[in-house]
């Protein structure tokens, strides 16, 4: 008897400890819309053009794909590749193209993130956030330097921060 209602409460335990091991085992995150992305992406662009830059402009999902891709049409022809590859840098080490430059140099310990395939490490990728968590990135080229780049970017952000904060 004790050994049935032993293996009874064993099966109980189990059978209750199961659904919490499935939620384990899924995330729940937030991405950038499609929608939003193009509005993130076309008030970079716009900002630049009233700076006078030509530039292409690249929005990624939280993972480092390219949601939205925007040339001007007088941009060279490097800047779509650049602009991608800061986004995705930005997106991949979560944080700014021009933070992983200062910590990148070389001979620092991080140096090598320089030779990383991809890697674009250059001012002008942002990471974009909602709620403390992030939904994405945006990478600018074309600008004069990467720090106007990266202001374009940042402006950018700033037109769409209503729909980002929740």
């Amino acid at each position: 008897m004790n050994v049935r209602c032993l293996s009874v409460a064993t099966a109980l335990l189990i059978v209750s400890i199961c659904p919490l091991r499935a939620e384990e085992g899924l995330v729940a995150y937030k991405s950038l819309g499609p929608e939003l992305a193009l509005d993130l992406a076309r008030a970079a662009l716009a900002n630049c053009r009233t700076r006078g830059y030509q530039i292409a402009v690249a929005v990624d999902d939280r993972f480092g794909v390219t949601q939205v891709m925007l040339r001007d049409r007088f941009a060279g022809p490097h800047t779509p590749s650049t602009a991608a590859g800061k986004a995705w840098t930005a997106a991949s080490f979560k944080t700014s193209t021009t933070e992983l430059n200062a910590i990148s140099q070389p001979g620092m310990m991080q140096a090598g993130i320089r030779n990383l395939p991809g890697a674009v490490v250059i001012a002008g990728g942002l990471i974009v956030e909602a709620g403390g968590s992030l939904v994405g990135a945006i990478g600018v080229s074309g600008a004069p330097g990467g720090d106007a780049d990266e202001a374009c970017a940042k402006a950018g952000i700033d037109a769409v921060r209503d729909k980002l904060d929740f």
